[in-house]
């Protein structure tokens, strides 16, 4: 942890970044920042605000919006255009992108975000969070365009995500690692509080949503079942096991004390068959955050961040953390004997085998 008080503005002045990276990326993240710090605001004043609950309407996934969720979508529309710097931004709230109001004629960056991540934590006061990339933008269609957004992951320039939570912290990479702030409420300033952040590269902690274990493929229930036989397994050490909901919250977790994090496709409808959470919003920027800790990201069978999206609203299965654990978990969807051999959930092998 950091004890200098260096603030958000005088870290990037002097943060190593890819060129062409200047002070126009500064004045973007500083204007999402501001935006956070917005947004954390008006989810501290919880029910005294008005904000819980839901809107009645859907985005374009067919999901219910929380009021939270339009109110923090609009709060980062109108923070985030503030320096005329961002030619088209999109969220995972939008059906498609749109151009930035007021944008320079040389505006060169794009902006990718989901508003409010792990929304259905709200009305239970867990902790939720902001999730944001920015990439280049095309000097063609100057944003406006699905196409100009539809980049691997590899080509961000920056990535973060702000959590709230007991306290409002946003975690930050430019390419060269990975930085934590905290929001100093009465100042309304992010502080930098943790420098360098990494991932070691064993864990003994994973995460998964076990109530859908029995729509899983193979290679996760065989690495589920070994991490759940404990020492006596084939892993040969105890594991924990953690469940949030919340992307943010997870992912915050493993960079401040490790582990792994698996949202496989599963069997429990077609929608879900090819992964729940989205490429662009949520699985690029965290990816390019859990890698530059010194971790991976993967589907389960490749790089995350070497995808091409095919679609804004793409969703793909995600798997992150400490390499050995991301690692192992491709090497079993890769495994031909896996792949051929789906058994029974209660085999010999099987999730919560019986035993006579």
């Amino acid at each position: 942890m950091s004890t200098d008080h260096t603030t958000l503005g005088q870290f990037l002045q002097d943060a190593p970044r890819h060129p062409p990276s200047g002070e126009e990326l500064n004045a973007v993240i500083m204007d999402i920042a501001r935006a956070c710090a917005a947004i954390a605001g008006r989810i501290a004043q919880g029910a005294l605000g008005g904000v819980l609950g839901a809107t009645g309407q859907r985005n374009k996934q067919g999901e219910i919006q929380k009021k939270l969720d339009q109110l923090a979508n609009d709060i980062l529309l109108h923070y985030a255009a503030l320096s005329g710097h961002l030619a088209g931004m999109v969220s995972e709230e939008m059906d498609a992108p749109v151009a930035a109001a007021h944008p320079r004629a040389d505006a060169r960056y794009l902006l990718v975000f989901d508003p409010l991540d792990g929304s259905s934590n709200i009305d239970v006061n867990v902790a939720i969070g902001s999730i944001f990339s920015i990439l280049p933008a095309s000097s063609q269609h100057r944003g406006a365009v699905p196409d100009d957004f539809l980049q691997p992951g590899e080509r961000q320039l920056c990535a973060g995500y702000a959590i709230y939570g007991p306290s409002t912290m946003l975690v930050l990479s430019l390419g060269s690692g990975v930085d934590a702030f905290t929001l100093d409420p009465a100042r309304g300033t992010f502080v930098l509080t943790h420098r360098g952040l990494r991932i070691e590269s064993s864990a003994c902690e994973f995460a998964i949503n076990v109530s859908n274990s029995r729509f899983w493929e193979l290679p996760v229930r065989r690495y589920v079942d070994d991490c759940l036989a404990g020492k006596s397994g084939p892993r040969g050490k105890d594991f924990n096991m953690r469940w949030i909901a919340s992307l943010v919250a997870e992912a915050h977790r493993i960079l401040m004390r490790g582990g792994v994090f698996l949202y496989p496709g599963d069997r429990k409808d077609a929608a879900r068959a090819a992964g729940r959470l989205r490429l662009l919003f949520e699985a690029n920027p965290i990816a390019f955050l859990i890698e530059q800790a010194g971790g991976r990201a993967s589907s389960g069978r490749e790089d995350i961040l070497r995808i091409t999206p095919a679609d804004i609203h793409q969703r793909i299965p995600f798997v992150f953390g400490a390499k050995e654990e991301v690692d192992l978990i491709e090497d079993l969807h890769l495994d031909p004997q896996l792949a051929q051999h789906d058994a029974p959930l209660f085999g010999s092998r099987g999730l919560f085998r019986r035993t006579t």
